[in-house]
């Protein structure tokens, strides 16, 4: 038998009174639980802390350390509030317990009825005051008269979001706009912010006409909450007011 005793100047041979390398398998604390004495790296296994060590190599590896994002798997003590990006680790639904989304069809028939609303009575006030005013020959007044029915129909609109949240037509056909964040009226900025972007570009020769239709078509393509332009200048949704 061998009588060899470890040599001071060998690394590799390992004595009786050394603890295991990377700390061992020793220590009574629950396994993730606790900085392992003797570990050359965070997280190696053993030590007094018991297998898994302290905090692992990155956040959120197994063996302790906070997570990579509150409520992490893997992480220190977990809970927080979940991924804020809504992608199924456990953020809430802004519209969680709000009325479904008004349909698109619903939504371009109250526009139809607000538009003839403002545009009706305006175009007969006007053509009164301009008599003998024909439409297809004078391209200035037209363009004046559009100018101001614009204009109305930003005051109309606006008055009407911030007090109630629904215009004539969207009364007409049970749908209102209300907060994304928490179903309220769009009392002050956002009922004005909204009516603004929606009615005023149009006062801008061509580019005008072209941002308004980009804006009232974007909510066909939009997900998840089939917002227009002014919608998201807002921060609102459009929801049916029956369910």
């Amino acid at each position: 038998m061998s009588t060899d005793q470890p040599r001071d100047d060998d690394p590799f041979q390992k004595r009786p009174s050394e603890p295991p390398p990377y700390g061992g398998a020793g220590g009574g604390a629950s396994p993730g639980s606790g900085q392992g004495a003797g570990a050359p790296y965070p997280g190696g296994t053993g030590g007094t802390g018991g297998p898994g060590g302290g905090p692992g190599p990155y956040p959120g590896a197994p063996g302790g350390g906070p997570g990579a994002y509150p409520g992490a798997p893997g992480g220190g003590p977990g809970g927080g509030t979940g991924n804020p990006y809504g992608d199924g680790f456990g953020a809430a639904d802004p519209l969680a317990g709000m009325p479904p989304l008004a349909s698109r069809w619903k939504r371009l028939v109250a526009r139809i009825i607000d538009g003839l609303l403002v545009a009706v009575p305006v175009t007969v006030v006007f053509s009164a005051a301009t008599w003998g005013w024909d439409p297809w020959d004078d391209s200035g007044k037209s363009t004046g008269l559009s100018i101001i029915i614009a204009v109305v129909y930003f005051v109309y609109e606006g008055l009407m979001l911030t007090t109630r949240g629904q215009t004539v037509g969207k009364m007409a056909m049970q749908i209102r706009v209300a907060m994304l964040d928490n179903g309220a009226v769009p009392e002050g900025r956002p009922g004005w912010t909204r009516a603004a972007v929606y009615s005023l570009p149009e006062v801008v020769p061509c580019c005008g006409f072209v941002f308004w239709l980009i804006n009232v078509l974007w909510c066909t393509w939009d997900d998840p909450y089939h917002q227009c332009i002014h919608d998201k200048a807002a921060k609102t949704v459009v929801v049916s007011t029956v369910q």
